[in-house]
């Protein structure tokens, strides 16, 4: 099988294979994994044997049930002082409504920051992220167009060099409602989820899974 994640990443069945790996270094069951990251046993159980491509969403949610990121899982951590993204190396990532994902950031040896710019088509919905570990901050600079961000059930409405920094660990979810396109910028710090945190995570709602 040949496909891929994101265009510069790797195979599907590597990134299956590697997913597996930290899940078991981690001493989680797959049952574990799901209901951490809110991703079906079955669609991890595919993602793992590389038959199902994960969609950006699912791969941040799979990352942030593992403790961990996107990055982190695409590449190995990168310990140098000083680290070049080329354009032509960045990982990118599309999903079905043509939304594109370039992660801007690499795993480093330390920290789960995930620094991405992304590209949102003229009337589409975005993805839609259930909440992640407490602690967990996202920020939105836009750059061009404009973005609807719906955070616990209230909308703003964000244009061209708007900002918004918000709590990461509360339903939100991107649109783009204009007849333009949008360029924005999104930064994720996501905590992992602690075992204390347990009940809450038994709490939260089943998600639609994105294909």
């Amino acid at each position: 099988m040949d496909s891929y994640a994101f265009s510069n990443g790797l195979k599907v069945s590597d990134l299956g294979s590697r997913i597996r790996s930290v899940r078991r270094a981690r001493g989680m069951s797959l049952d574990d994994l799901a209901l951490r990251s809110s991703v079906s046993r079955s669609m991890l159980s595919e993602v793992e044997r590389g038959s199902k491509i994960p969609s950006v969403l699912v791969l941040d949610r799979i990352a942030s049930g593992l403790g961990s990121s996107i990055g982190r899982l695409l590449e190995e951590p990168d310990t140098r002082q000083v680290v070049v993204l080329r354009r032509d190396s960045q990982q990118i990532g599309r999903d079905s409504n043509g939304w594109e994902w370039h992660l801007l950031s690499p795993p480093l040896a330390h920290g789960e920051l995930q620094f991405f710019r992304c590209t949102a088509p003229p009337r589409t919905l975005g993805p839609e992220f259930t909440p992640h570990a407490p602690g967990s901050q996202e920020w939105v600079a836009v750059q061009s167009g404009k973005l609807t961000l719906t955070i616990d059930g209230e909308a703003y409405e964000l244009a061209d060099g708007d900002a918004i920094c918000y709590a990461g660990d509360r339903p939100h979810s991107f649109a783009n409602h204009s007849d333009g396109q949008c360029s924005y910028y999104l930064l994720m710090d996501i905590r992992p989820w602690a075992a204390s945190d347990a009940h809450k995570l038994s709490a939260r709602s089943e998600p639609r899974t994105p294909d």
